[in-house]
């Protein structure tokens, strides 16, 4: 089945990067800030909660991902606003891009020095909104691509970028469990270098003098409202679906990828030591198999002009790997679940940015747009530890893998609904 957009807007500032650049900017970039950001959040604040207050270790992990959840999703609407509205000699993204990079390599640092619980929250919070200022802007750069080719450009920051950024990382971040405060200052370097490479190789033209994007409503209204920055259903109902989709699926997968180092321990009764191990072989797989759908599935999808069933059915995979745990709960249970999720995310996040590009309901704020759409990264962060909370203490982890089931099952249908895509 092929599918085409029934109408897509034409880029307003008729800005383009060659892939030669723009490609492996697309991937240097966001693995780097993402995989600091999962190693920390997912590795290095568990350890460190652990460390410091080892008995409330669950409901604290659930408590820093609502806040820095809460305090995300303002900063990456604002972050996306004020990039679509920046006119410099660096363009619109870059300044917030490296602004940002730089605040989080320092609240990464002031982090490492944690002696108690409220120090870490302080500087974990400033460490998550800092990052909101570079996903943003930064994934509007996909744009910067000629529509023949936003697959691949897709591909190469959804797939190959989240790949290292999701799994591949995260197996040198293991290795620092033991050591956390200098875990903790290498990738927050690791993700202000990242930044500053990816910039270079965009080299980003200034903007200085275009005209600034304004939001399109009927009359102009004599008091901002919020629907003048959210459309109604009826026009961007697809937008917001795709926006649910991702939304669950995170939540599925963070259910059981934000828990690991606990589910070693806790469920599989693992020591440190064996737990790092484990974590590690299974990050490398989730990141082969996620690296080589970043490689090959948005030039596919050009090809052949396929996208939305891709996505929909790759969180199929990333199911049927939560139930495996429960399922057979052995080390080959681990293994399986690798290779399943690992397809699953490597398809979905090669292709989700390039069909939510498909559905944005207004082309002139892409970076406020994509922004909100990146929410769909950081709030199952924050959803995925409450569920877990709650379900943990009743159920134990087995409850958890089915929610993780079934939260990605309800990802999945929901981007089946997405329409005026064929």
């Amino acid at each position: 089945m092929k599918e085409v957009a029934n109408t897509m807007e034409k880029k307003t500032n008729g800005t383009t990067i060659p892939l030669i650049r723009l490609l492996p900017a697309l991937a240097i970039g966001p693995s780097t800030w993402l995989g600091s950001y999962m190693v920390a959040s997912s590795l290095f604040i568990p350890a460190m909660l652990q460390r410091l207050d080892s008995s409330n270790k669950i409901s604290l992990v659930a408590i820093f991902s609502t806040c820095a959840m809460i305090l995300c999703a303002i900063a990456n609407m604002i972050a996306g606003y004020l990039s679509d509205r920046t006119h410099s000699r660096f363009g619109a993204r870059t300044p917030w891009i490296m602004g940002g990079a730089t605040v989080f390599a320092l609240g990464m640092f002031f982090a490492s020095f944690s002696t108690n619980v409220t120090w870490l929250f302080v500087t974990w919070m400033i460490t998550a909104v800092a990052l909101q200022f570079i996903v943003a802007p930064m994934v509007a750069w996909i744009d910067f691509a000629e529509e023949k080719h936003q697959g691949t450009a897709s591909s190469a920051y959804g797939g190959v970028g989240m790949a290292f950024g999701n799994n591949g990382f995260a197996v040198i971040g293991a290795l620092f469990l033991g050591r956390l405060k200098a875990g903790f200052i290498i990738f927050g370097l690791l993700c202000f270098f990242g930044s500053l490479i990816a910039s270079i190789l965009v080299r980003e033209p200034s903007n200085i003098g275009q005209e600034t994007p304004t939001v399109k409503t009927d009359k102009q209204p004599k008091h901002f409202k919020l629907s003048d920055l959210f459309p109604g259903w009826s026009q961007g109902g697809n937008y917001y679906l795709t926006l649910l989709g991702k939304t669950f699926l995170g939540i599925g997968n963070f259910l059981i990828s934000g828990y690991l180092l606990y589910i070693m321990e806790d469920y599989f009764h693992k020591s440190t030591h064996a737990a790092s191990t484990s974590i590690q072989v299974i990050n490398t797989i989730m990141f082969v198999f996620a690296l080589v759908l970043g490689l090959i599935a948005g030039p596919l999808s050009d090809k052949f002009r396929l996208v939305k069933w891709p996505v929909a059915l790759s969180s199929i995979f990333v199911g049927l790997g939560a139930l495996s745990i429960i399922l057979l709960r052995n080390e080959f249970s681990l293994i399986l679940y690798a290779v399943l999720a690992g397809f699953g995310m490597g398809l979905w996040n090669s292709l989700d940015n390039r069909l939510n590009l498909m559905v944005l309901p207004d082309k002139n704020r892409v970076a406020f747009f994509l922004g909100v759409y990146n929410l769909a990264n950081s709030l199952p962060q924050a959803i995925a530890p409450i569920i877990a909370a709650i379900l943990i203490p009743i159920s134990g982890y087995s409850a958890v893998f089915i929610g993780a089931f079934l939260f990605a099952a309800v990802g999945g249908i929901l981007i089946l609904f997405v329409k005026n895509v064929k």
